[in-house]
């Protein structure tokens, strides 16, 4: 049996203390095996950025509380570590690809002196070695002449160039898991589709597992094969894309593909939208968090929460499925 790449069990993240702490990631498990990618889709706020900071222990230590299980990165339960072993072995097993490049790099170094920095402190102190290393990383994410970019500062790459450079830091290490949050935000069209490419390329390469976090279905569908779907902080769907988009099982989740616009419908109608509002984190009610909701619900969805019992990878957290 394959031991998975990332194994999370029963993740969870609480944010003040004592009886005004509000759980924003109630129990979150999911496995990854070595070369997949794994969708995490959602409304903005239901927890998915939180999921991947929890998992990389780059949450604050006051005012935030984390509890899980385990996560293992290749059968090693990182969760237990000391905080300084934790640093070493997260920046070197497992990175993340942050949304917005801009803000993520820092702006009074170049990029080669970031991306060295990464090796040096993660994987191998020699400056030479790093050097190689990192100019490296810079080709293998499609740059022609390497060099040049490593000369660079982040203010004078454009934003595909800054996020292909983003890749090559994430990867100069060649981690077991890669977690990318929005790593296609605010592209066109077809460098979005140039960083996918290369993602997928990386994948191939290293045998990468990689965790997609997105709000965009068709992104999700394009790069992964298998998703979950987030409400609330909780997971409700788990299963493969193909699935997904061909018989979403949980109501949320046929709500949010309901919502995609249709390219060439003969008759443009309103966009939809799923009825009512995203219950605050505050104020969550009990029973299922989506039952106010849902068009399918009973009295008993509005008094217990029902769980996922994910079989095979796959599950859906509702009494009444689709």
């Amino acid at each position: 049996m394959t031991v998975p790449a990332l194994r999370v069990s029963e993740l969870s993240v609480w944010i003040g203390s004592g009886a005004d702490s509000i759980r924003v990631v109630d129990g979150v498990s999911f496995d990854i095996g070595p070369g997949e990618s794994t969708g995490l889709v959602g409304e903005s706020g239901c927890g998915k950025t939180m999921t991947a900071m929890a998992i990389l222990g780059r949450l604050p230590s006051t005012g935030v509380r984390v509890s899980c299980d385990h996560i293992e990165i290749h059968g090693r339960d990182v969760s237990r570590l000391n905080s300084a072993l934790s640093r070493k072995v997260l920046g070197r097993d497992i990175a993340m690809i942050f949304q917005q490049p801009a803000t993520a790099l820092d702006p009074v170094f170049t990029m080669g002196q970031q991306i060295s920095a990464v090796y040096r402190r993660h994987a191998d102190r020699n400056r030479h070695r790093a050097h190689e290393a990192m100019l490296a990383s810079l080709e293998s994410v499609g740059f022609e002449r390497p060099e040049e970019i490593a000369q660079a500062y982040p203010h004078e790459l454009s934003g595909g160039m800054r996020q292909l450079s983003m890749i090559a830091m994430a990867m100069v290490c060649k981690p077991a898991v890669i977690i990318a949050d929005e790593p296609t935000t605010a592209l066109d069209s077809s460098t979005r589709a140039l960083i996918l490419h290369q993602l997928k390329q990386l994948q191939v390469l290293h045998g990468t597992a990689m965790l997609f976090i997105s709000h965009d279905l068709g992104v999700v569908r394009q790069s992964c094969r298998n998703v979950m779907v987030m409400y609330c902080g909780r997971l409700i769907e788990k299963t493969d894309c193909q699935n997904l988009f061909s018989h979403a099982r949980h109501p949320y989740s046929a709500g949010l593909l309901s919502c995609i616009p249709q390219l060439g419908a003969t008759r443009p109608g309103r966009i939809r939208s799923i009825p009512g509002q995203v219950p605050a984190l505050a104020e969550l009610p009990s029973g299922c968090h989506f039952a106010a909701r849902c068009n399918r619900s009973e009295p008993r969805c509005s008094e217990s929460i029902p769980s996922i019992d994910a079989h095979d990878g796959e599950g859906v957290a509702c009494f009444r499925p689709l």
